[in-house]
């Protein structure tokens, strides 16, 4: 019975494949690939028209997409729209969950912060997004916990913070040139000029010392020039010339 059944199955299959083929055999329709979900104007969203009524021109475009709220607000009023937000009753966004930038070079204001605001009370959120050339002001005063983002964003995109208790550095030396994440940062070993400055030299006798070690697996004898190399050469990398 089993051996009956696969018959009539190739049985069907060829007799598909021979209309199919046969001249003037019509083909199959196409199917059409689904259209992901799009971002939907929000401007009568709740919180946007409260947020129009009490800012009035510096809350700008509102969009929501797939459940997710997100508001262009003015930069020069962004403490104050983040503290009515923070402090409103019917939906208290009391945490920053996250912020973060994101560059567009070739425009006026070419770097867009993005605020993430969460509700713990209400299990709602809202994004705000505000553009600005290189700097704004600091919403510490608002969310403490704004302090190491907005550390990050200045050490990585160099956009400045104005009234932040303690603006600087924060996973890059104090000396690094450049803001890695800015999309117009040159793809080049950058790291070269800083870790040629900051290597410390070795006389002939200490290096013919390390290979010695090293050919010896005699880890316990290494000093403290290799262990600061084997820092900045993580894995073993090499400082790589710049091709000419």
């Amino acid at each position: 019975m089993v051996e009956q059944a696969k018959a009539r199955v190739a049985a069907v299959k060829d007799s598909l494949a021979a209309d199919q083929t046969a001249p003037g055999a019509p083909k199959p329709p196409v199917k059409k690939k689904e259209e992901g979900p799009k971002p939907t104007d929000a401007s009568d969203h709740p919180l946007v028209k409260k947020l129009k009524g009490q800012f009035g021109d510096a809350v700008g475009e509102a969009s929501e997409f797939i459940g997710q709220l997100s508001v262009n607000v003015d930069s020069a009023r962004i403490v104050e729209i983040c503290d009515f937000l923070k402090s409103d009753g019917e939906t208290s966004f009391n945490y920053l969950s996250d912020l973060t930038c994101v560059h567009w070079p070739r425009t006026p204001a070419p770097f867009e912060i993005v605020y993430n605001l969460f509700s713990i009370e209400s299990n709602e959120r809202v994004r705000l997004k505000v553009r600005t050339r290189e700097s704004v002001d600091s919403v510490t005063g608002v969310w403490p916990a704004a302090n190491w983002p907005e550390r990050e964003v200045f050490d990585l995109f160099g956009v400045r913070f104005n009234n932040h208790p303690d603006l600087r550095r924060l996973l890059l030396p104090p000396d690094w040139e450049g803001y890695p994440l800015r999309k117009d940062y040159p793809l080049e070993f950058v790291e070269n000029a800083w870790t040629e400055t900051h290597l410390p030299e070795m006389t002939d006798v200490e290096m013919e010392q390390l290979q010695q070690r090293r050919a010896y697996g005699l880890e316990v004898l290494s000093v403290p020039q290799e262990r600061l190399m084997r820092q900045i050469f993580i894995g073993g990398k090499e400082v790589m010339p710049k091709d000419k």
